[in-house]
């Protein structure tokens, strides 16, 4: 009596190797069609086949939504400059470096790009692999932390290659100081073995060209910093820029909006464009499930309200520290580590999350002495500051010196004559 292949383990696939042979191309491994001691198996289909029918048929898993976002921020990017919107300086200087290094025939010079963080410093080095017709790599400054990491990336280029560096203020101090050797003579130096037997190898590297982006530009080497033929500067964005931003946005994400939406939107975004198609996306889920999905002024308020967005661009967390500063400290001033513990967060989540923005919106201010919340802080949220305390004149002192404890001047005279000397 011949007998069939073992059976596989749920979701494995036969090999070749295995009794009975490979599936056909296109086909589905045929279920084990044995049925059961005492089991009759119905005419024309298998157990698996009874067993499929009677399931309910499952939906597929939807993707998750930070992959769906990751796409979408994919397909909003520009792809290339005359595309862009805003930062007009930056690309007027940007266009002249690159049509210049094309018509040479050339690698274009080291290009930093710093600002904040979503004012597109990482599409415009999409943008510059693109108007140079060139591979881009990328990696990041966490991931470089030894000199053996930098040079593996190096060895690897191939002529005129971009490679992207993000947040390049975090590499390690030693990869820096390979990466501005190799930026300028094309050339990095590896050391290898210890002692007697250590080794020096000198690696040329093809032309290339290196973008790197930071939020803060000082915190690179001097002579790192010095090697960037083009350092750009990324401002924030004016509320009519970023009503482009939403506009184009909303055209590729196939979502009606108006003008007046629009503004709303932008008027809320905090000067990023990356705020502004995220908010977008959100405003966007809010007409589909709430309304006829038209974006109008009236929509976009209301769903900025459900995701706790106020109308200058406020989100919990802000509204979070100037609460606690006015209600717990009288609005100061108080330190770093006190406000962060009164909201419940962590202190640098406070300082470089929440603060930058209100400090530039000139809500909080930093001291000497601590954070402190500014007058348009207590307009903001309809409270009156706190009177000040009344100022009291120090008692006037005596001519023979400093004024008493009890506002008595030392050195008076006293009753019964002079008796200040012997």
């Amino acid at each position: 009596m011949k007998t069939g292949p073992p059976p596989l383990h749920p979701g494995a696939r036969r090999t070749p190797g295995d009794r009975g042979g490979p599936p056909l191309p296109g086909t589905a491994t045929p279920p084990d069609e044995t049925p059961t001691p005492g089991e009759t198996p119905a005419p024309g289909r298998s157990a698996a086949g009874r067993a499929a029918a009677a399931e309910p048929a499952r939906r597929p898993a939807p993707a998750p939504a930070d992959g769906e976002d990751r796409v979408t921020d994919a397909a909003l990017r520009p792809k290339d400059l005359d595309g862009f919107i805003g930062q007009e300086r930056v690309r007027e200087q940007l266009d002249l470096v690159l049509r210049a290094a094309r018509r040479r025939g050339a690698a274009a010079d080291h290009v930093l790009l710093a600002g904040a963080p979503g004012l597109g410093k990482t599409t415009l080095a999409m943008i510059i692999a693109a108007e140079m017709e060139a591979p881009l790599r990328v990696t990041s400054g966490p991931a470089i932390q030894h000199p053996g990491d930098l040079a593996a990336v190096l060895a690897s280029l191939t002529g005129g290659e971009v490679l992207f560096l993000d947040e390049i203020h975090r590499m390690s101090r030693p990869a820096e100081e390979m990466l501005y050797l190799a930026m300028e003579d094309f050339r990095v130096d590896i050391v290898g073995g210890t002692g007697l037997d250590a080794t020096a190898l000198s690696l040329d590297l093809p032309p290339f060209t290196l973008v790197g982006a930071t939020v803060r530009s000082g915190l690179l080497l001097p002579p790192l910093r010095d090697r960037f033929g083009f350092t750009a500067h990324m401002e924030f964005y004016d509320p009519a820029e970023l009503e482009r931003v939403v506009h184009r946005s909303a055209r590729l994400l196939e979502v009606q909006i108006d003008p007046a939406g629009a503004a709303e939107i932008a008027g809320r975004s905090r000067g990023t464009p990356r705020i502004a198609n995220r908010l977008l996306r959100r405003v966007r889920d809010y007409a589909q499930v709430t309304a006829d999905g038209v974006v109008t002024r009236r929509i976009a308020a209301a769903a900025l309200r459900v995701y706790e967005v106020d109308g200058r661009g406020l989100d919990r967390l802000d509204r979070a520290v100037l609460h606690a500063l006015l209600k717990l400290f009288d609005g100061g001033p108080v330190g770093l580590s006190t406000l962060a513990v009164a909201v419940g967060e962590e202190r640098e989540t406070v300082a470089e999350v929440a603060e930058p923005f209100l400090v530039r919106e000139g809500l909080l201010a930093r001291t000497p002495r601590g954070r402190i919340a500014t007058p348009a802080a207590w307009a903001h949220f309809g409270l009156a500051p706190p009177p000040e305390p009344p100022r009291t004149e120090p008692p006037e002192p005596h001519r023979n010196g400093a004024p008493r404890p009890d506002g008595s001047a030392l050195g008076g005279s006293r009753p019964g004559g002079d008796r200040s000397r012997p």
